[in-house]
């Protein structure tokens, strides 16, 4: 007979120790993050389509379910529960929020419930620093960088740029809340990161003044149309994945983090596939440039579309969970687990 196995404990590890953990390691969670595609591009990874609940009466908003599964060191599957509703902005809260359950590897059982919009919002930008770094290797470092949105993961994307080495001339800013685009501004302000920070009046002009453009809006439907605008070829994070039309997109040599999770959900790449019947415009993924295999060009603009795969979230989870873990400062919920005899 074979000897019984102990469930692992029960633990929540609320925002605030979140945030202790990772605070100040931005460079530290780039690393896991690349780790992270890493292992995905060689299939240590399972990432099944995300789930998405929809309501007809709030239509702006929805829940997303994103179960996934990471081996290697990591070792831990998972779900992140995140709900997006933008009307939250204006009742003085964030849109988003979220929670994530790391499960045992060897038994399934659920050994942590994690407070997530944190997590998600650093592995967001962990992603768009590592794919800033990555793909600017080939031409000059960009030293005017545009925020277009300017909410709490522009305000994420900037710092893990700031402290993982970039250094900016110019910083434009713009957003269609003028409070929202002034508060960004003081921020942006406060960490000395540019030499001029400039508030633009339109989407062109902020985008035809910077070399490295970062989407972070809540567009759910394309809004930039013109190719034109990016005729200087700069680099552009795709952030929120809805913002360009197709003319733009078919322009650019585009890189994703997932071909297939990038290419649903009426996306931007979603829709000029759509139009064009094919995936060709798709270029490569970003481990493809992690491995060489794929060497964007500097001729042309370079647009990197993260859908945001459960992965990553896993990894910044499991590193919080272990570090809490170390630090002894684990909150563990005593007799989670009730029912464990199988006949009672």
């Amino acid at each position: 007979m074979s000897q019984p196995t102990a469930a692992p404990s029960f633990a929540v590890i609320p925002g605030a120790q979140v945030h202790r953990v990772l605070d100040g390691k931005e460079r530290e969670v780039v690393d896991l993050i690349e780790t992270a595609y890493r292992l995905h591009g060689e299939g240590a990874t399972e990432n099944p389509p995300s789930y998405f609940l929809r309501f007809p009466d709030r239509p702006s908003s929805r829940i997303i379910a994103l179960p996934a599964s990471i081996g290697g060191d990591v070792r831990v599957d998972g779900l992140k529960w995140i709900s997006s509703f933008p009307e939250n902005v204006a009742a003085g809260i964030p849109r988003a929020s979220a929670v994530l359950i790391l499960n045992d590897h060897d038994t399934g059982y659920p050994l942590a419930c994690l407070e997530s919009s944190i997590i998600s919002a650093a592995r967001t930008a962990a992603s768009a620093a590592l794919a800033a770094e990555r793909l600017s290797a080939g031409r000059p470092r960009p030293l005017r960088v545009g925020f277009f949105g300017t909410g709490l993961i522009a305000r994420y994307v900037h710092t893990y740029l700031v402290r993982t080495g970039w250094a900016f001339e110019e910083l434009g800013v713009y957003d269609l809340s003028e409070e929202s685009a002034e508060g960004f501004t003081r921020y942006a302000a406060g960490t000395g990161s540019a030499d001029l920070i400039t508030v633009h009046r339109s989407p062109e002009e902020l985008i035809r003044s910077s070399d490295l453009v970062v989407f972070a809006t809540v567009a759910g439907t394309p809004h930039v149309t013109d190719p034109d605008w990016f005729s200087h070829n700069p680099l552009v994070l795709h952030v929120s994945l809805r913002d360009l039309s197709p003319e733009v997109v078919l322009s650019a040599t585009n890189v994703v983090d997932d071909v297939e999770h990038c290419l649903k959900a009426n996306t931007s790449l979603h829709l000029a596939e759509q139009r064009e019947g094919n995936r060709d415009f798709v270029h490569g993924t970003l481990y493809d440039v992690l491995t060489g295999d794929l060497v964007p060009p500097v001729d042309r603009p370079v647009i990197f579309s993260p859908f945001g795969l459960g992965v990553l979230d896993l990894a910044v989870g499991k590193h919080v969970h272990d570090a809490t873990l170390a630090a002894g400062e684990l909150n563990v919920v005593d007799g989670f687990f009730h029912e464990m005899r199988r006949h009672g």
